[in-house]
């Protein structure tokens, strides 16, 4: 798939390396067809990791794809040059009357912490206010899924009694959902979380099916009927050796955090990480571009929003 973004964000470098098609402003211009519309609010705290792992991910269709990226200007990073936010992001006041196919809310290291008192939540509410007649599909990763359930349902994440952190077996609940087709029963996916939501509590949210879920890990991916609201709340978008850094990054911390389960090699940390999740990786967002996305997005915003505020009333 062409992805249309900035070719000098450091991404593009990467993904070339790979074989992947990167499209640049001028090439895509002389295309005759309406591009999907993503923006992805980055709230990890390595931003330029995190946007290559995505736009990795986002490349496995044929559809052409024109990707922003959104930060939260309530938040001050401390781990991402100012300079590269100002040329490859926007704020939220600079996108919020424009209309997107899909939205990816990332995860963030701030589970520990209350919902409301995490530093940007009142403009996170807010984006998620203005997604409901403004976004398609939203894609809802980790503590991003926590943050989307807790806004919109009122349902708590809980501290877990210790980090969950491996790669962990999945079985797929619901086999009829677009988001899992061509997936094997079970496969595996990354989780790197201290908090989870509990089944029971949405359960009764009969707007929402529960897609997969596992014994370690719990819920894995739950989505609304119509596929305006998927939520995931492992880390398949992760590379081989995320958790591993991550790892490295807790014992330097003085966490002494337990090893990644079922990811190194007879839990050897010296070991090279197995890569096993590859496939559903690609599978699940191939999906959500597919199905959620370009299959249902209407061609004519300036049509929709009007509908939407109907529909709600």
């Amino acid at each position: 798939m062409p992805i249309k973004i900035d070719k000098t964000l450091p991404a593009v470098e990467i993904l070339k390396t790979e074989n992947i098609f990167v499209m640049d402003d001028v090439r895509a211009s002389h295309q005759d067809i309406r591009p999907i519309k993503i923006l992805i609010l980055n709230l990890m705290p390595q931003k330029i990791v995190t946007e290559t792992q995505l736009l990795r991910l986002l490349a496995n269709t044929p559809l052409q794809l024109e990707i922003e990226f959104l930060h939260m200007s309530s938040h001050r990073s401390k781990t991402t040059h100012v300079e590269h936010l100002e040329q490859f992001y926007k704020t939220f006041a600079e996108v919020k009357n424009n209309y997107f196919d899909g939205l990816i809310v990332t995860g963030a290291p701030v589970e520990n912490l209350p919902f409301e008192e995490v530093d940007y939540w009142q403009e996170l509410e807010d984006v998620f206010e203005w997604s409901k007649s403004h976004v398609y599909s939203t894609l809802h990763i980790c503590w991003g899924a926590q943050a989307g359930l807790y806004a919109r349902y009122g349902v708590p994440k809980h501290s877990m009694d210790r980090k969950l952190s491996g790669v962990y077996c999945q079985t797929v609940t619901k086999t009829d959902s677009p988001l899992m087709r061509g997936f094997d029963d079970e496969f595996r996916s990354p989780h790197s979380r201290y908090t989870e939501v509990k089944a029971e509590e949405v359960a009764h949210l009969n707007k929402l099916q529960i897609l997969a879920q596992g014994k370690d890990v719990g819920l894995s991916i739950l989505a609304s009927r119509d596929l305006r609201e998927v939520y995931s709340f492992g880390h398949l978008e992760y590379d081989r050796d995320t958790l591993a850094k991550e790892y490295e990054r807790d014992c330097l911390a003085g966490k002494n955090p337990h090893v990644p389960e079922n990811y190194f090699r007879n839990d050897d940390p010296s070991s090279r990480p197995a890569l096993s999740w590859n496939l559903p990786a690609a599978q699940f967002f191939t999906n959500w571009i597919n199905y959620a996305v370009y299959q249902e997005t209407p061609y004519d915003w300036s049509t929709y929003e009007q509908s939407a505020i109907s529909a709600s009333l």
